[in-house]
C-alpha cells in the first residue's frame, strides 16, 4: 500500500470505530507526524475520505470528521437492503462446506457481551462474516458496490451498541445458510439491516421511527435536520 492508502485506511478505521469523533478537527501537520509522512499523501488521503463523505473540508477552517446526514444514511440503508439481501440469496446456493465452517468460526469468535469489546475489531469481524457471503454471490461487480455502501454507513453509531442483538441476528442468517434456504437467508439479512438502521435512527433523532424501506413511508424533514445538527 502507498503511504496515502495507509493513511486513508487508518483514518477510515478510526472514524468508523468511533475513535475519531464526529466533528473532530483533522490537522494535516499532526497527521503527517502521526504517520511519518509528508503533507502530500495526507492531503490526498483526506481528499479521498471527503469523496467518501467521511470528512469535510471547510474554507479557512480546515478539515473535520463529517457529521451524519440522515437522508444520506437512509438512502444507503435502502440500497444495502436491496443489494445485500439479493447477494445473500445468491450466495446461499454457492457457499461450500468450508465457507460455512469459516462463517461458523467467525460467529463463534464474537463475544457474548459488550464488556471490553474493541470497536475496530468488532467492525472487522462483522465485515468478514458478511463478505464471506457476499463474495460467493457470483457477481464481483455487485460485491464492489456493496463495499462502497459499507464505506458510507456510520458504523460508529451501531456496532458497539448492538453487540448481543447483532450476534443473534448473525445466528439467524447462518442457520438459513446452513439449511440452504435462500429466501430465509435473505429475510434474516433484511431483518438484521433493519435493526441496525433502527439503532442509528434512534441515536440520531432520539426517537424510534418507521422503517423507510416500506414504500408508504416518507422521510421526516424535521428529523433529518435534527440529526444533522446533532451529529455534525
Amino acid at each position: 500500500m502507498s503511504k496515502r492508502d495507509l493513511v486513508v485506511d487508518a483514518l477510515r478505521r478510526d472514524i468508523l470505530a468511533g475513535t475519531l469523533a464526529r466533528g473532530a478537527r483533522l490537522r494535516q501537520d499532526e497527521l503527517a507526524r502521526r504517520f511519518g509522512a509528508s503533507i502530500t499523501p495526507v492531503r490526498e488521503a483526506l481528499g479521498l475520505l471527503e469523496a467518501e463523505g467521511l470528512v469535510v473540508a471547510e474554507p479557512h477552517r480546515g478539515v473535520r470528521v463529517a457529521g451524519v446526514d440522515l437522508a444520506q444514511v437512509t438512502a444507503t440503508y435502502v440500497v444495502r437492503r436491496l443489494t445485500e439481501a439479493y447477494a445473500v440469496r445468491r450466495a446461499t446456493l454457492r457457499l461450500s462446506r468450508r465457507d460455512l465452517a469459516r462463517a461458523r468460526a467467525l460467529l463463534d469468535a464474537e463475544p457474548t457481551g459488550d464488556a471490553g469489546e474493541d470497536p475496530a475489531a468488532a467492525r472487522d469481524r462483522n465485515r468478514d462474516f458478511h463478505f464471506l457471503c457476499y463474495d460467493r454471490c457470483g457477481m464481483p461487480a455487485l460485491v464492489d458496490r456493496i463495499a462502497a455502501t459499507w464505506r458510507a454507513f456510520p458504523w460508529d453509531l451501531t456496532l458497539h451498541e448492538r453487540s448481543a442483538a447483532s450476534r443473534a441476528e448473525h445466528e439467524a442468517i447462518l442457520a438459513a445458510l446452513e439449511a440452504g434456504d435462500p429466501e430465509a437467508a435473505a429475510a434474516a439479512t433484511e431483518q438484521h439491516l433493519r435493526q441496525g438502521f433502527a439503532s442509528v435512527l434512534l441515536q440520531l433523532t432520539g426517537r424510534p421511527g418507521p422503517d423507510p424501506f416500506d414504500i408508504d413511508v416518507d422521510l421526516d424533514g424535521d428529523a433529518e435536520e435534527a440529526a444533522v445538527s446533532r451529529r455534525g
